[in-house]
């Protein structure tokens, strides 16, 4: 799907996956940008026909080889980027899901860099994209409120 990323004509519809194992949140860095080589949840624009679910949960596989199942809703984010014209250069709005693994270790590719399993606590000591820490925290809530 070709989809014109930069300037868009409209916002565009992504979906992330926050993954839970064992206490850990997956992450990897991202390889282009906006905001190249910080860590981040993975995640990619929705395709036609797919819910939001389905977006995060395909692209968790493609990117780094993991399949999971989802818990809920997190929130969503905007991602709005300027040029020094005052342009809108980028314009996301990503939907981020809580899930807990289900099987597959991660692995890098061409969208996902560095990918760590890392520990929700220590989040502040890694480059992060802008509200990650906010959404593996309403990750973990959605988790312990599971049966």
């Amino acid at each position: 799907m070709s989809v014109q990323r930069d300037y868009p004509a409209n916002p565009l519809l992504a979906a992330s996956i926050c993954v839970l194992r064992e206490g850990r949140v997956l992450l990897a860095t991202r390889t282009r940008p906006p905001m190249n080589h910080l860590y981040t949840l993975p995640g990619g624009l929705v395709e036609p026909g797919e819910t939001l679910a389905q977006a995060a949960l395909r692209e968790l596989h493609e990117e780094v080889g993991v399949t999971a199942r989802i818990l809920g809703l997190v929130r969503p984010i905007e991602v709005i980027e300027h040029d020094e014209d005052g342009a809108v250069r980028v314009h996301y709005v990503i939907c981020a899901h809580a899930a807990q693994w289900v099987a597959g270790e991660p692995r890098p590719g061409p969208e996902a860099g560095a990918v760590i399993w890392a520990d929700p606590e220590g989040l502040a000591g890694l480059p992060t994209t802008p509200h990650l820490a906010q959404i593996v925290e309403g990750a973990l809530t959605l988790a312990r409120q599971q049966p």
